[in-house]
């Protein structure tokens, strides 16, 4: 669910339903525990993270926390995902609110996707 009023990301999972802020939480630690620097914000209504360019976000559903990187899931990470129970898409993929929240892929996600904003910010 998108919360356009919500000023920062502690409104936004305040505001959602109890059920979620759990995973919504884990999520959020997650993220700042892969890159400490990133900032953080509230962006098209949800938790958007920024580190030398856009990396990714993350907002609840019915029943799921969607959590989605700026640019594709590399083949890989939606594999991974996919042999433990999550829905990919392009971009995203779901965490129900009875699965673990998989901190180590998003972490690596992360980092990856981190990696890459750099390299492109060092090409210019």
């Amino acid at each position: 669910m998108r919360n356009y009023s919500a000023k920062d990301v502690d409104e936004y999972i305040d505001s959602m339903p109890e059920e979620a802020r759990a995973k919504l939480s884990e999520t959020r630690m997650a993220v700042k525990a892969a890159i400490p620097k990133a900032d953080e914000s509230i962006s098209w209504g949800v938790p958007f993270y920024k580190y030398q360019g856009l990396l990714a976000g993350f907002g609840t559903g019915n029943g799921y926390v969607s959590f989605g990187l700026v640019f594709a899931l590399n083949a890989d990470d939606v594999k991974e995902l996919e042999s433990k129970g999550y829905t990919t898409a392009k971009k995203t993929f779901r965490i129900r609110y009875d699965q673990k929240v998989p901190t180590t892929i998003i972490k690596r996600m992360l980092k990856n996707q981190a990696k890459q904003n750099e390299l492109k910010k060092a090409a210019k």
